[in-house]
Formats: structure tokens, C-alpha cells, sequence
């Protein structure tokens, strides 16, 4: 069975996918069975359904659950994020390079030449954001692990940062990397104290100021309203007070060499690449959370802290109803909820456990093919259906359609990130820029089949969603309205326009 999956995720390469022509009639996918592929992926495409008709529906579940290491990107997905600097390089080298390069910048005399490399310096941090957009952008679009995929995006949004503030830009590859990825399918406690521990938090929730005697409480007030408990859940003022004197000393520190310390302190140093907790800023006087006294002790403070959050049934019920908000319905039933809670803290935050129960659950199996989908989801779903068995390239067009789109990769300015209902995004503004989107993609979008500093563009391409048995899977689910349309278009391009901006494609 492995070998087989291995095959089919190595079929997305520039090679066109083949299909065998008895496939539409022999092995078909269920309405139902289209809509769920659809939703726990970036969008239904051929070989999707022919690897979830070649597993089965409980094997396919399995391997979106529990994807194996063994899986990897198409090789030449995999050359092109391994083309990019950003990918080849620590939070903590980032972090010294710029800090290097902005001192060297400031230090320059004339006052000219000084502005000159202040704008180059942004420019450089700009273009790290940009490659980090640009990986995950591939990897949404062609991963195996689909899932993963999904929810590295719903983790990302949930721990929000904006790559704007400061060094954020040049950090934010790595922290969706190595403390998101990394952890979308495991537990919540870990996913957390990645999060906690990773420099573009701190920098940008500012924990990285909290210091002994000059307190900053932004970082603990948003890790009980936004990343655990959430609002309203019964957590105080004076809650949010003693937490962010927990958090004092968890920072940043981008110097080769670890500070200077009391002696009776260098034990308490933590250090893992550019996180620092630093006795000297800590309060190290005991503290009273959430009705737990906990010692003043240093790291291992926060440790018990973050212990108390995943612990609390208002973490269960919070990040349930977001799941089910994110998959289900933009008002989730109490029952379901309550259930996922369950799960959450039977299986101590265990996050595969929580979906597991959501999937199974007569709510989701009645929603499918209803959840209207969000920018992101509607941009990746229709470059897919439109583009596989060809490699992207260029993914800046596709990033400058969710900002056109108002859901562009890091840009969200606040914690909460971006909003989970459909309402947010159906508005008639919404509408034109996707049809706009959806006109295209339908056409060829030659863009992204041609290098940035390539000066022509090469051959278009139109896609010919209309042919073959991955559009008979869709046709069960349009309205006769919708078929009706599509019968009049006139040309390929207008076909493709249509469908990719159809209600049914959207939902």
C-alpha cells in the first residue's frame, strides 16, 4: 500500500497525469466521498480520487491522520523549496545575519548612503517572507500529507504572527516550519510551548520586553483569550497579571554566546536556538494562576503554566469549537463540540484524536459539500483542479490572489487571525475578484508557469477541466442552473471560468 501511495504523490511532476479511459465509468467517487476529499485537502483533483478509490475511505482517513514520515514532496516540488536560501537556514542564523545587517546600515555616515541600505535591508527581509510564501505555497499545493497541510494553515492562523512587525519577515519561514508544521498533527501542549518558545512570537506578541519590573502583558493575555481558553472562559484580569510575570524572561537572543549571569543562575539559562530564558529579567517570586500556586523557580514556571492551560476544560471546549468552526459549520452544534472536547482531553490534546471524532460524526458527514470556502482554500482548490501534472513555478500570482482576496499569507495585522466563518468572505467585492481569479486561472494563468525575471511569457496552456472523469465527479453535484451555464459558454476559457466560479466549486 505504501508503495502505491508512493506512486501516486510522485505523480506530481510536469508530466501530465494519465487516466485510463474506462476509470469515469469503473470507479467512480460517491457525492459524499468527492465533497470529504475536497474538504481535508487543498481541493479535489484526479489523482486525489484515484488514491482515495485505490485505498479506500478508512485507509485514505488513516494516512491523512497519520501521515507517514516516508512521504515526501514530488522531486522537483522539492528542488524548488530547496532552491530557496530561506530554507537552508535557523531562525537563530536569520536572526544574527539582519540584526548584523541592520547595525552595519545604521553605522554608515553619509546620510545617502545610510537610507540607501536601510531600504536594501528591507528589501532582504522582504524577499525571506516572500520565499517562505512561496514554500508553503508548493507544499500546499502538491504534499501528499494533505491534511497536515490544512491545518499547518488553521495552526498558523490560530498563533497568528504578521510579518510586518520588526524581524518577523525573516523569521516567519521558520516558525511556520519548524514550530506549525512540525507539530499540526501531534499534540496541542507541544504545538503551544513551540510556539511560546520561537522568536517571531515573542518579537511580534512582544514577550521578548517582558522583563522583571517592567511587565508586558500581551503575549499572556493572548494566550488565554486567543491560543487556549479563549474569551469569556472565566479567566481574570489578575490571571492575565500573574501569567505574564511567569513569561518574564522567555526572549530572544540572536548572540553566539549565552549571557552573563549570577553564578547560582547559569543553571536556569534555557537556551535552543534563538529562545533565551534569562534568569536576570525573570520574576522570580511565587505567583497564584488559575487557582494554582506555582513557585517562583524560573522555566520550569512556564512549563507548569502551559500545563494548567491544556489541562483546562475551557482550552478542550475552545479549540474544539474551532475545528468545527474551520470544517463544519459557521455555528457548530453544542453536541458536537462537546464531544471533540471530550476527545481533546481524553487523549491529552492529541490533535488526529479530535479530528478522528469530528470526520465520524453524523454533523460533519451532514455538512459536506456546504462549507463555503475562504480564499485560501477557494485560490489552492482551483490552481489544483486546473494545473495538475504541471509545476508552478512562479507562486507570486497565486499569493497576490489571496491578497487580493484580503487573506494573504502573514499579512493578518492582529493575534486573532483571520475570521473562520464564511460570512467574512462572501461579500459581492469577494465575488468579483473571484471570478476575476477564477477567469485567470481558467485561461492558462501563464504566469505562474514562467520565472520571475523570464521577460515573455511562455506557451499558454488552458486547462480542459470539462474532459475526462475527474469533472464527471462534479457534474452530480451542479444545479441545473449551473449546467445550464455551462452548456452556453463558448470557449475553454469560459467554461473553466464558469465552473471554478460556480457556487458548487465554492462550497
Amino acid at each position: 500500500m505504501l508503495s502505491r501511495r508512493s506512486v501516486l504523490a510522485s505523480a506530481l511532476t510536469v508530466a501530465a497525469v494519465p487516466r485510463a479511459k474506462g476509470w469515469a465509468a469503473s470507479r467512480m467517487v460517491s457525492t459524499q466521498d468527492l465533497a470529504l476529499i475536497d474538504l481535508l485537502t487543498w481541493g479535489a483533483t484526479p489523482s486525489a480520487l484515484d488514491e482515495f478509490l485505490t485505498l479506500g475511505r478508512d485507509q485514505w482517513l488513516r494516512w491523512q491522520l497519520a501521515p507517514s514520515p516516508q512521504q515526501r514532496l514530488p522531486f522537483n516540488v522539492q528542488q524548488q523549496i530547496d532552491a530557496l536560501p530561506v530554507s537552508h537556514h535557523t531562525a537563530l542564523e536569520l536572526g544574527q545575519a539582519f540584526e548584523a545587517q541592520g547595525r552595519a546600515a545604521n553605522k554608515i555616515a553619509d546620510p545617502d548612503a545610510r537610507i540607501d541600505a536601510k531600504k536594501q535591508y528591507q528589501k532582504a527581509m522582504a524577499e525571506m517572507a516572500r520565499q517562505a510564501s512561496s514554500a508553503f505555497i508548493l507544499r500546499a499545493l502538491y504534499s501528499p500529507d494533505q491534511l497536515r497541510e490544512r491545518m499547518t494553515w488553521f495552526w498558523f492562523n490560530h498563533f497568528n504572527v504578521y510579518q510586518a512587525k520588526g524581524i518577523v519577515r525573516v523569521l516567519v519561514g521558520d516558525y511556520e516550519e519548524n514550530a506549525i508544521r512540525q507539530h499540526a498533527m501531534g499534540h496541542f501542549r507541544d504545538l503551544l510551548m513551540a510556539t511560546l518558545r520561537h522568536p517571531a512570537m515573542l518579537r511580534f506578541l512582544d514577550n521578548a520586553d517582558n522583563k522583571a519590573g517592567h511587565i508586558n502583558e500581551n503575549y499572556a493575555r493572548e494566550i488565554m483569550e486567543l491560543h487556549t481558553m479563549g474569551v469569556s472562559s472565566g479567566y481574570t484580569q489578575q490571571d492575565v497579571e500573574q501569567l505574564a510575570r511567569i513569561l518574564t524572561g522567555a526572549g530572544i537572543d540572536f548572540r553566539p554566546t549565552d549571557p552573563k549571569v549570577k553564578p547560582e543562575w547559569q543553571p536556569l539559562v534555557v537556551r535552543e536556538g534563538a529562545f533565551l530564558f534569562n534568569p536576570a529579567r525573570h520574576d522570580f517570586s511565587d505567583k497564584v494562576f488559575l487557582g494554582h500556586t506555582i513557585k517562583g523557580s524560573g522555566f520550569s514556571e512556564i512549563e507548569q503554566a502551559v500545563d494548567i492551560l491544556c489541562a483546562h476544560p475551557a482550552t478542550a471546549r475552545h479549540i474544539a469549537h474551532r475545528l468545527a468552526l474551520y470544517f463544519v459549520a459557521d455555528e457548530p452544534s453544542g453536541a458536537l463540540v462537546a464531544r471533540m472536547a471530550k476527545r481533546f482531553t481524553e487523549s491529552n490534546g492529541h490533535i488526529p484524536s479530535v479530528l478522528d471524532e469530528m470526520i465520524r460524526s453524523p454533523e460533519f458527514t451532514a455538512s459536506l459539500g456546504t462549507r463555503f470556502k475562504d480564499p485560501v482554500r477557494y485560490v489552492y482548490s482551483a490552481v489544483r483542479s486546473a494545473f495538475e501534472g504541471r509545476l508552478i513555478v512562479n507562486p507570486a500570482p497565486i499569493q497576490g490572489w489571496l491578497n487580493r482576496l484580503s487573506e494573504g499569507l502573514y499579512n493578518r495585522l492582529t493575534p486573532d487571525g483571520y475570521p473562520l466563518d464564511s460570512t467574512a468572505w462572501s461579500s459581492s467585492g469577494q465575488m468579483m475578484a473571484r471570478f476575476d481569479i477564477a477567469h485567470q486561472i481558467g485561461s492558462g494563468a501563464p504566469k505562474l508557469f514562467s520565472r520571475p525575471d523570464e521577460v515573455t511569457v511562455g506557451e499558454i496552456t488552458v486547462p480542459q477541466l470539462q474532459q475526462g472523469p475527474y469533472f464527471e465527479a462534479w457534474r452530480t453535484t451542479l444545479s441545473r442552473q449551473t449546467r445550464t451555464a455551462l452548456e452556453k459558454a463558448t470557449s475553454p476559457q469560459e467554461w473553466n471560468t464558469l465552473f471554478l466560479s460556480s457556487p458548487e466549486f465554492m462550497s
